[in-house]
């Protein structure tokens, strides 16, 4: 018996990355599993339904289609999300809202959608997908780190909110990701193989994280096992917040 036997998610973003890895691991634990995202290239076993996060009435026909294709809805990870690189010089007034829009009002409009459904359920739980850019300063990311720490924020208010409904909201604020994302966004700079090992290098451990890790951590959460975890953020970057190691030193 898995831990989400006879439960129902939807994974946002779940074509690719973190979100694939989550809804694969979902599906794996037991549950039944739908993906919303721009593509419905998914996995068999999948449910797969086309969706825009920054169309309203778009995310909440899917989400409704979804939950009735699943027979309801226990489990909501919000996944979808983009990158931006730069300083607050460097995006512009449209740039600024379309990432706040994705990563944040995103976010918002897929849980009201949810919201009717999740009520209906005995083990109700949100997950959202933050980063340690919320609470690090990042170099390059001003736009990016807003749009997490507007995430974290929101977190916290929709736990309070939706407390008394019996609802469980938290999120997982990963270190950098391997993943289709951070290589689109690898791809903008001068040298990506720099670039790349400087986000291996942030890591204490030496490494960025894989999707699979950042999944594991979802499932904790969603867990019908963690029933009292509510409002709360769960690091999953390597050591990257709190650890500071002294450099290997070597000897010839």
């Amino acid at each position: 018996m898995g831990d989400f036997d006879g439960l129902a998610a939807i994974v946002t973003g779940g074509a690719s990355g973190i979100g694939l890895a989550t809804a694969l691991a979902l599906r794996a634990a037991g549950a039944s599993v739908a993906v919303l995202d721009r593509t419905t290239d998914v996995p068999d076993g999948l449910h797969a339904f086309e969706a825009d996060v920054t169309d309203r009435a778009g995310v909440r026909a899917a989400v409704d289609a979804a939950a009735e294709a699943l027979g309801g809805l226990d489990v909501l990870v919000n996944n979808a999300g983009i990158s931006a690189v730069g300083t607050v010089e460097d995006n512009d007034d449209a740039e600024w809202a379309r990432v706040l829009d994705v990563n944040v009002v995103g976010m918002a409009r897929t849980t009201a959608a949810a919201l009717p459904w999740l009520r209906r359920s005995e083990h109700a739980a949100v997950v959202n997908l933050c980063s340690i850019a919320a609470l690090n300063g990042l170099p390059q990311r001003a736009l990016y780190s807003a749009s997490k720490g507007a995430v974290l924020a929101l977190t916290y208010a929709m736990a309070t909110d939706h407390v008394a409904d019996g609802i469980r909201v938290n999120c997982v604020s990963p270190g950098t990701v391997a993943t289709p994302f951070v290589d689109r966004m690898l791809s903008r700079f001068p040298d990506p193989a720099k670039e790349r090992a400087a986000l291996d290098a942030r890591q204490a451990i030496g490494r960025m994280v894989t999707p699979e890790e950042v999944a594991n951590a979802i499932l904790y959460l969603a867990s019908p096992r963690s029933s009292s975890t509510t409002g709360s953020s769960l690091e999953v970057d390597g050591g990257a917040s709190h650890l500071r190691p002294r450099p290997v030193q070597t000897t010839a």
